[in-house]
């Protein structure tokens, strides 16, 4: 009984130091979430091909990166600027 209260008292430390810390803004926990609801990577679009391949279109850090995916694994097809994409893009839809 005395071990069991003795890892009570230090778990309990351990979470009020926590939120001390927490409160003072020592200590920020995201959990793996960019703040600001800033994304580093996104899914444009995806075109199945057959029932096991696949296109992927994502955008990384500025770039656009065309993916094929298969059984095999995952290849990089190709890769241009975010911004030329988007501008092909809108003259495209004029």
């Amino acid at each position: 009984m005395e071990q069991f209260l003795a890892v009570l008292a230090v778990l309990g430390l351990l979470g009020g130091c926590l939120w001390l810390l927490r409160k003072k803004g020592l200590a920020n926990f995201h959990a793996g979430v960019r703040p600001h609801g800033e994304r580093r990577l996104q899914v444009l679009e995806r075109l199945p091909l057959s029932a096991s391949h696949s296109l992927h279109l994502v955008r990384f850090a500025g770039r656009v990166l065309l993916v094929g995916i298969s059984p095999g694994g995952c290849q990089l097809l190709d890769r241009a600027d975010a911004a030329a994409i988007e501008q092909t893009a809108d003259e495209g839809r004029r």
